[in-house]
């Protein structure tokens, strides 16, 4: 290597005779740094900074201009060892994957075989955002009435003052939702990363078709704070399963007979359903409703046709009591039931208040969307960048809603056709407009 005689640039002359992206000028820049041969350590990683390169390519091209010192070369690498170049790099047809019917793009290999590509090509095109994925869900059906309610619904949430041309939602502090889930002591496959040598985990049950399930009742309201931001109530009132106690009618490898077991109601009723809120529900709000919160709580049930009707005696009676409550419309392991309800509770109570918080501010602003898109339910969920919020701002008690949004929707709900009752008190919301 002694008797070969390079000519060496200086590292900011090299740039200009040769171009920062040229393969010899980054050979001459490694060399320059070199003692006999040898890279001092950190030159790979200097070049590859220096010229915008992954570092094993800078330390390709520390090798290739070796290779062509050892043969007497000078060092000249234009246009080599730059990395992989695509120039022939695929392009996705749009007209023809447009064409495409929504059942031929439900899988990679679907696409792929129509657009007559390999597979590999379709990925590059989701990681490069050409394409998108998206998991479409089933939506409820709703009738005219349906919609006109759910407008009705979306106004009764805005309070009827008007500032700078906005009006703000009520911080829903009072409101309770509650929806039922079903809980599946597991899952018919799942999913697991294993070593090479670990056995494969064995699942089994009697019948796939039957696995035990339980409904579990979730109450929660939003979460109050203190002026400070302290937690003064984390919103979570309850979670009520709806199982009941039952005596073995005969001994097993489990269990001797007359033991007690805890087995899941199947067939959930209006009467269950009833009792679940009157007997559970509505003395455990009482019970951890906060002091200083308002007295006037309303409960959300889930679905269209309620559980429990408002005008009902018996919740009257329970509900007038020690204040008012008015119903406003309708990753564990488990081997027993038992399991699965521990497993449930410890999730619920794993929750923290702050994400109870930002469901909240979500729903506001689902509810500005279906204002937007006039009572349907084809809208995306907005996307407000909670994260930054908190880390900046912070959240924000209530969100905004344009003046000229409600406006449109109040005219709307106006006209003769959409006239279908009075489900929901918007009529200080008209006042304050000059309805």
């Amino acid at each position: 290597m002694e008797n070969v005689v390079v000519r060496v640039l200086d590292p900011d002359q090299e740039q200009q005779g040769s171009g920062s992206g040229s393969g010899s000028g980054r050979g001459r820049f490694l060399l320059h740094r070199s003692t006999a041969g040898v890279l001092p350590r950190g030159s790979s990683a200097e070049a590859s900074k220096r010229f915008n390169i992954h570092k094993r390519t800078a330390e390709r091209i520390w090798h290739i201009s070796k290779q062509q010192i050892d043969r007497g070369e000078h060092v000249m690498m234009q246009d080599k060892a730059t990395g992989y170049q695509h120039k022939d790099k695929l392009m996705l047809d749009e007209d023809k994957f447009r064409n495409m019917s929504m059942l031929e793009r439900s899988t990679i290999r679907k696409v792929a075989s129509k657009m007559e590509v390999s597979k590999t090509a379709i990925g590059r095109f989701l990681k490069s955002n050409q394409l998108k994925p998206h998991t479409s869900a089933i939506k409820p059906t709703l009738t005219e009435t349906n919609k006109i309610a759910r407008m009705k619904w979306c106004l009764s949430h805005i309070q009827p003052t008007l500032a700078e041309g906005k009006l703000l939602y009520h911080s829903m502090h009072n409101i309770v939702h509650i929806d039922e889930k079903w809980f599946y002591m597991t899952k018919t496959s799942d999913r697991y990363y294993l070593l090479p040598d670990e056995d494969v985990p064995y699942k089994s049950c009697k019948s796939k078709r039957f696995i035990t399930k339980v409904m579990f009742m979730a109450t929660v309201s939003r979460p109050l704070c203190g002026p400070d931001g302290e937690i003064i109530f984390d919103g979570k009132i309850g979670l009520f399963p709806f199982t009941e106690q039952i005596l073995a009618q005969r001994s097993s490898k489990n269990r001797t007979e007359g033991t007690l077991e805890t087995k899941p109601i199947q067939s959930i009723t209006k009467e269950v359903m009833t009792a679940c809120l009157l007997n559970q529900i509505i003395p455990t709000i009482k019970a951890k409703w906060p002091a200083n919160a308002s007295k006037k709580i309303f409960i959300q049930q889930d679905n269209a046709k309620p559980h429990l009707r408002a005008a009902d005696q018996q919740f009257e009676s329970l509900a007038s009591t020690d204040g008012a409550i008015q119903s406003l419309q309708d990753d564990k392991m488990a081997t027993s039931v038992d399991d699965l309800l521990r497993n449930v509770f410890t999730s619920f109570e794993e929750l923290s208040p702050q994400t109870l918080n930002r469901v909240f501010i979500t729903l506001q602003s689902c509810l500005t969307a279906i204002l937007q898109v006039q009572k349907k339910n084809d809208y995306k969920i907005p996307h407000l960048n909670k994260d930054r919020l908190h880390r900046t701002e912070g959240l924000p008690l209530q969100l905004q809603v344009e003046e000229g949004l409600v406006r449109e929707s109040l005219e709307y709900l106006k006209l003769p056709e959409n006239n279908t009752g009075d489900t929901y008190d918007i009529g200080r919301l008209n006042h304050a407009l000059g309805y």
